[in-house]
């Protein structure tokens, strides 16, 4: 079990100013001319890195309004703590985060065991506002904070016969009580190709909302792709491997047929037991046409030309 310190300059969320409020006095400091001033603002940003960390340009506009965070707190898929979407009271109850580790290993030059506040010190952090698409039909936007993958996986030095990163959650039933359920193939296990990885979009997520990341989001650092199906975006990372055979995903294991290894956003396939043509946005309750690659498509597209299969449903037969 890999755990992380929590800094000692980490807030708990009760002292945290809501982001309406927050967004409201930024406003009206601005109209004063007081935009500028560090004085007039928290005095928690100025130490706090998830607070300060700087929202990547190329990536400060989803085509959406960010979804409100007590929307998206309180809506997530984590089965290690429930098959229900009603799971944050559990995951921030039991989930452990202190000292957790994250082993980046396999097919690299060096092998590296990095605490969150190394890794972190060593990616950097960014913000960026990313659309989500579950496979089940709904959405929503969020100011993720992160690092780009590609800059994690630098930190080993990936040999070149390296051709797909697999990602591990942790194992363990005690505290998470879902992984007592035997007929999930436990530990949550996804993975992209190397291809993938080196994309500008794919994202380590360390924190959401001006701060660190929430237990139920995934603490203490998840994976968010966000031109893929969310199941693709797993939780609570453990282990980092490069490797040159294809992961096996914990949902392809169950169900291939509707959970392949490439799971990319795409309206004219539908699920085998529900059409993927629209979406429900959980911040607004509109239901609007679902975006071949979720929106994506200029970033990633050329990563599947030749690949029908790469848009397909139940695209397992792709080795």
């Amino acid at each position: 079990m890999r755990y992380v310190r929590r800094p000692e300059w980490a807030l708990p969320e009760s002292n945290v100013t809501p982001e309406a409020a927050f967004l409201n006095r930024r406003a009206i400091l601005a109209g004063m001319g007081l935009g500028g001033l560090s004085l007039a603002l928290p005095a928690r940003a100025a130490t706090d890195p998830y607070a300060a960390a700087p929202r990547n340009p190329d990536f400060a506009d989803a085509g959406r309004p960010v979804t409100p965070e007590e929307i998206n707190g309180n809506y997530n898929n984590f089965y290690e703590f429930g098959s229900s979407k009603d799971i944050a009271a559990a995951a921030r109850k039991r989930l452990v985060t202190d000292g957790w580790t994250v082993t980046i290993d396999g097919m690299v030059e060096r092998e590296v065991t990095l605490s969150m506040d190394d890794l972190i010190a060593q990616v950097g952090l960014e913000e960026r506002i990313y659309r989500h698409r579950c496979v089940e039909g709904w959405s929503m936007v969020a100011p993720w904070i992160g690092a780009p993958v590609s800059k994690a996986i630098a930190l080993a030095a990936p040999l070149s016969s390296a051709r797909f990163v697999r990602f591990e959650s942790f194992f363990d039933p005690e505290m998470a009580p879902g992984q007592r359920q035997s007929w999930y193939p436990w530990p949550y296990v996804e993975g992209i190709t190397i291809e993938e990885a080196a994309n500008p979009l794919p994202l380590l997520v360390f924190g959401a909302y001006g701060k660190i990341l929430a237990s139920e989001y995934g603490a203490p650092v998840r994976l968010h792709l966000p031109w893929k199906y969310g199941f693709k975006s797993i939780k609570s990372i453990t282990r980092i491997t490069l490797t040159d055979r294809q992961p096996l995903g914990l949902w392809e294991e169950l169900q291939a047929s509707e959970y392949g290894f490439w799971a990319n956003v795409n309206p004219e396939v539908a699920h085998p037991r529900w059409s993927q043509a629209t979406e429900r946005d959980i911040g607004t309750g509109e239901r609007i046409p679902t975006v071949i690659y979720n929106g994506y498509g200029p970033t990633v597209a050329s990563l599947y030309e030749g690949n029908p299969a790469a848009m397909a449903a139940g695209d397992r037969l792709w080795r």
